[in-house]
Protein backbone atom coordinates (compact mmCIF):
# COMPACT_ATOMS: atom_id res chain seq x y z
CA UNK A 1 0.00 0.00 0.00
CA UNK A 2 1.62 3.23 -0.51
CA UNK A 3 1.82 6.10 1.26
CA UNK A 4 -0.06 9.17 1.10
CA UNK A 5 1.13 12.93 0.97
CA UNK A 6 0.97 13.32 4.90
CA UNK A 7 2.82 9.75 5.67
CA UNK A 8 5.56 11.23 3.80
CA UNK A 9 6.00 14.71 5.92
CA UNK A 10 8.72 13.94 8.60
CA UNK A 11 6.94 16.24 10.78
CA UNK A 12 4.02 13.63 10.73
CA UNK A 13 6.35 10.98 11.70
CA UNK A 14 7.92 12.73 14.15
CA UNK A 15 4.57 13.33 15.27
CA UNK A 16 3.61 9.66 15.18
CA UNK A 17 6.86 8.94 17.63
CA UNK A 18 5.60 11.20 20.41
CA UNK A 19 2.34 10.05 20.35
CA UNK A 20 2.94 5.99 20.54
CA UNK A 21 6.01 6.84 23.11
CA UNK A 22 2.84 8.60 25.61
CA UNK A 23 0.52 6.05 24.57
CA UNK A 24 2.89 3.57 25.76
CA UNK A 25 3.90 5.38 28.61
CA UNK A 26 0.13 6.22 29.87
CA UNK A 27 -1.18 3.33 29.07
CA UNK A 28 0.06 1.68 32.11
CA UNK A 29 -0.84 4.27 34.36
CA UNK A 30 -3.45 3.45 37.28
CA UNK A 31 -7.00 4.02 36.80
CA UNK A 32 -7.37 7.44 38.29
CA UNK A 33 -4.20 8.47 35.63
CA UNK A 34 -4.79 6.97 33.16
CA UNK A 35 -8.72 9.02 33.38
CA UNK A 36 -7.64 12.23 34.17
CA UNK A 37 -4.18 13.32 33.45
CA UNK A 38 -3.43 9.77 30.44
CA UNK A 39 -6.38 10.55 28.83
CA UNK A 40 -5.81 14.22 27.85
CA UNK A 41 -2.44 13.28 27.34
CA UNK A 42 -3.16 10.91 24.44
CA UNK A 43 -5.46 13.01 22.97
CA UNK A 44 -3.74 15.82 22.93
CA UNK A 45 -0.80 14.56 21.49
CA UNK A 46 -2.57 12.21 19.07
CA UNK A 47 -3.93 15.42 17.49
CA UNK A 48 -0.82 16.89 16.70
CA UNK A 49 -0.50 14.61 13.83
CA UNK A 50 -4.04 14.11 13.08
CA UNK A 51 -4.01 17.65 12.22
CA UNK A 52 -1.46 17.36 10.11
CA UNK A 53 -3.43 14.86 7.80
CA UNK A 54 -6.46 16.53 7.89
CA UNK A 55 -4.54 19.97 6.94
CA UNK A 56 -2.80 18.23 3.97
CA UNK A 57 -6.25 16.40 2.84
CA UNK A 58 -7.78 19.97 2.69
CA UNK A 59 -7.04 21.02 -0.67
CA UNK A 60 -5.82 24.89 -0.27
CA UNK A 61 -2.83 26.19 1.47
CA UNK A 62 -4.84 28.38 3.87
CA UNK A 63 -6.80 25.46 5.13
CA UNK A 64 -3.55 23.36 5.88
CA UNK A 65 -1.90 26.45 7.24
CA UNK A 66 -4.93 26.73 10.08
CA UNK A 67 -4.77 22.94 10.58
CA UNK A 68 -1.24 22.97 11.03
CA UNK A 69 -1.54 25.83 13.52
CA UNK A 70 -4.15 23.96 15.15
CA UNK A 71 -1.52 21.12 15.51
CA UNK A 72 0.90 23.51 17.31
CA UNK A 73 -1.54 23.69 19.77
CA UNK A 74 -1.76 20.62 20.65
CA UNK A 75 1.44 20.14 20.88
CA UNK A 76 1.87 22.82 23.61
CA UNK A 77 -1.20 21.20 24.96
CA UNK A 78 0.47 17.99 24.90
CA UNK A 79 3.66 19.87 26.94
CA UNK A 80 1.24 21.07 29.31
CA UNK A 81 -0.26 17.58 29.94
CA UNK A 82 4.17 16.12 30.58
CA UNK A 83 4.19 18.36 32.64
CA UNK A 84 1.23 17.48 34.95
CA UNK A 85 2.31 14.04 34.67
CA UNK A 86 6.16 15.01 35.70
CA UNK A 87 5.28 17.23 38.68
CA UNK A 88 2.69 14.32 39.86
CA UNK A 89 5.63 11.56 39.97
CA UNK A 90 4.09 9.86 36.81
CA UNK A 91 7.09 9.77 34.63
CA UNK A 92 10.67 8.13 34.83
CA UNK A 93 13.80 9.56 34.47
CA UNK A 94 14.06 7.24 31.60
CA UNK A 95 10.67 8.30 29.96
CA UNK A 96 11.19 11.81 30.00
CA UNK A 97 14.86 11.44 28.60
CA UNK A 98 12.63 9.51 25.41
CA UNK A 99 10.08 11.99 25.55
CA UNK A 100 11.84 15.55 25.57
CA UNK A 101 13.89 15.59 22.66
CA UNK A 102 10.87 14.12 20.61
CA UNK A 103 8.86 17.40 21.68
CA UNK A 104 11.83 19.88 21.56
CA UNK A 105 12.16 18.71 17.85
CA UNK A 106 8.94 19.02 16.95
CA UNK A 107 8.41 22.36 18.02
CA UNK A 108 10.48 23.73 15.52
CA UNK A 109 9.24 20.86 12.72
CA UNK A 110 5.85 22.25 13.13
CA UNK A 111 7.30 25.49 12.76
CA UNK A 112 9.10 25.28 9.56
CA UNK A 113 6.75 23.17 7.88
CA UNK A 114 4.17 25.94 8.67
CA UNK A 115 6.42 28.41 6.66
CA UNK A 116 6.86 25.60 4.06
CA UNK A 117 3.18 25.47 3.10
CA UNK A 118 2.65 26.95 -0.75
CA UNK A 119 6.32 27.50 -0.79
CA UNK A 120 7.23 24.31 -3.21
CA UNK A 121 5.20 23.05 -5.57
CA UNK A 122 3.47 19.47 -4.14
CA UNK A 123 5.09 15.84 -5.28
CA UNK A 124 2.98 12.67 -5.34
Amino acid sequence: MARTNFEKLEVYRLAERLADEIWDVAVNWDVFSKETIGRQLVRAADSIGANIAEGVGRGSHADNKRFVRTARGSLHETQHWLRRAFRRGLLSPAQTARLKPLVDELAPRLNAYLKSIGRFPETE
